[in-house]
């Protein structure tokens, strides 16, 4: 058994655990946080894909040991995130929902991709999203609800530096 201290949806934890345990298997079994999703158990499907000091991190192929000291946010953590929530409209509104499982996963990848860049095209969007699999939607609408949160992201950009 090894110590491990983290912060996790910006909450001290400490928890003794096995050093061959995967972090997906500590989020979702030691802390109870059920939106870490289990696809492939491989790093291929983006389907557990969390956000670790400000980057997105397959946490399956991730150990929970080598998180020590770091920041973790699940789905769960991203309720007062206003990128987040601008995403999860534009999700409903372009129909890029359907059976969910890989929202949790797509939603902190969408949320890197709108962080990262200003203006991409639609095949960098893509792109971008090549990590995480989606059997249900066919990436349009995912894509869609991405560009159009960066589109506004940029549109108020520019409004700010126009009154500026």
């Amino acid at each position: 058994m090894t110590t491990l201290s983290l912060t996790v949806n910006g909450g001290p934890v400490r928890a003794e655990i096995d050093p061959r345990l995967s972090l997906a298997d500590f989020l979702r079994e030691n802390l109870a946080l059920k939106g870490t999703h289990l696809g492939c158990e491989h790093g291929a499907c983006g389907a557990c894909t969390v956000v670790v000091d400000d980057m997105p991190m397959r946490s399956c192929i991730t150990l929970a040991a080598s998180c020590e000291g770091v920041r973790v946010t699940t789905v769960e953590g991203f309720d007062d995130d206003p990128v987040v929530a601008r995403l999860r409209q534009a999700f409903r509104d372009e129909h890029a929902l359907q059976c969910g499982y890989c929202t949790p996963g797509m939603l902190a990848t969408a949320r890197d991709i709108v962080l990262r860049h200003d203006r991409p095209d639609i095949e960098q969007i893509r792109a971008e999203l090549a990590g995480c699999i989606c059997r249900c939607t066919g990436y349009r609408g995912i894509v869609r609800a991405i560009a159009h949160v960066i589109e506004t992201k940029s549109q108020a950009t520019a409004a700010k530096a126009a009154t500026s």
